[in-house]
């Protein structure tokens, strides 16, 4: 871009004024509509499942009392619950696997429309598991429906880093973690006494865990959402200002400090009656700070990483380690919590100062490069001989022309056509 002979500052606006230029209708529409058929549904039934856990309880209760004739065991009911909420995990590995194949077959857009069958089914077999007195038909439908979601969240970051232009591409890659967000409070919401009757999977366990009388619950509950949602706003907002290293590793940062904080408050619960607050306070901090940048940060980068044929292969990895983490601690985390008490969260703590500490000497910032050169800032940062696709001069001849990327969305069909994506 030449520079303007009316100074910085109008350069500066002849910038902005280009940012914006990069925002059409069409673009924006195709990522809020996308989005909201695909991670608000998963940010939905992340959440949702949380708000009738003691009527789902009594249903499993009453139903292998019909069948057996006696009472569920307390542990038997614990396993069922666990394997209800860490299974929609295991369909997201499932749905993630699947997206290579569906999307060879039928591209991006039509894989992301396709999806809604996985949508549809589980929402018909949750419902009617009641009337057919089936528990068993819930555990499906979450199955089902994590299949949804670990399509979506492998198809849609996919379908939106190749219909953004490079200068907007993180704040449309937001896009993502936003609707997820509106999703998580869309379930939370729902849960309210005064809408369903008594709310990220074990949120109500922990505040009750933390002294919060249990009729606050659902409304401290509620206020997670918000916060998730208005932080994944102001990432997507200044991502493109800051940068998304600083987002990412402040983030885990910040999860670290918080977490060491709420162990400590949680141990000392009984001290003071201030102190059950100061919990809410670090637990709120914990979600704000994942949600500004470890919530959707890392859908962008996967997206900038790879060049478009790679990116299936790429999301692929990414969603496995993802939902097998999910499936994990959804499993886990009530045994870890019974054993470990109020130390339970220094795991989590170690695990995101292990992050911060590994993106702090690994990772470079990819804000407004290309592809060619984020290959470049790795290779020099990892002391590694940089990639032959593309010289420096023809980096910078893309830049003076500004022609797009070689992988850009120009290029999808071509690839699509030839068996490659």
């Amino acid at each position: 871009m030449k520079l303007s002979d009316k100074g910085p500052a109008a350069d500066k606006d002849s910038d902005s004024e280009e940012k914006k230029s990069k925002w059409s209708l069409w673009l924006v529409a195709a990522s809020l509509l996308g989005a909201f058929g695909s991670s608000f549904l998963y940010g939905y039934n992340l959440s949702v499942v949380n708000a009738p856990t003691p009527y789902i309880k009594a249903f499993y209760n009453e139903t292998w009392e019909r069948r057996h004739g006696h009472p569920i065991d307390p542990d038997t009911l614990t396993l069922l619950w666990s394997v209800t909420v860490s299974i929609f995990a295991i369909g997201g590995l499932v749905g993630t696997l699947m997206v290579k194949p569906i999307g060879r077959f039928c591209g991006r857009k039509c894989t992301l429309l396709v999806n809604n069958f996985f949508a549809i089914t589980a929402a018909l077999l949750m419902a009617f598991s009641l009337r057919a007195g089936a528990f068993e038909m819930l555990i499906v439908g979450r199955f089902v429906m994590g299949v949804d979601g670990g399509i979506a969240l492998s198809a849609l970051p996919m379908y939106l880093s190749e219909i953004s232009p490079k200068e907007i591409r993180g704040s449309l890659g937001q896009v993502t973690a936003i609707f997820i967000c509106i999703g998580v409070f869309t379930g939370q919401l729902l849960g309210l006494p005064e809408l369903l009757g008594k709310i990220w999977f074990y949120t109500n366990s922990i505040f009750g865990k933390a002294g919060i009388a249990p009729e606050n619950i659902p409304y401290i509950t509620l206020s997670t959402g918000g916060i998730e949602t208005l932080a994944s706003i102001f990432s997507g907002l200044v991502i493109e200002r800051l940068g998304r290293r600083p987002l990412l590793i402040g983030g885990f940062g910040l999860m670290t400090l918080f977490f060491g904080i709420l162990t400590v408050t949680l141990t000392l619960q009984d001290r003071a009656p201030w102190i059950p607050y100061l919990s809410i306070v670090c637990i709120l901090a914990i979600i704000a700070s994942f949600c500004s940048g470890p919530g959707g940060i890392p859908f962008v980068l996967t997206g900038e990483f790879f060049q478009q044929s790679q990116r299936p292969a790429a999301f692929i990895v990414a969603g496995t380690v993802n939902w097998l983490s999910n499936f994990v601690v959804g499993l886990v985390f009530p045994f870890i919590q019974k054993s470990l008490g109020t130390y339970c969260f220094l795991v989590f703590a170690f695990i995101c100062l292990a992050g911060a500490v590994y993106l702090f000497i690994v990772l470079p910032e990819t804000k407004n490069r290309t592809h060619a050169e984020i290959s470049q800032a790795f290779a020099k940062r990892n002391k590694a001989y940089p990639p032959a696709e593309k010289t420096d001069s023809a980096v910078a001849d893309d830049k003076a022309t500004d022609r797009p990327e070689p992988e850009a969305s120009s290029t999808l069909d071509n690839h699509v056509k030839s068996g490659i994506v």
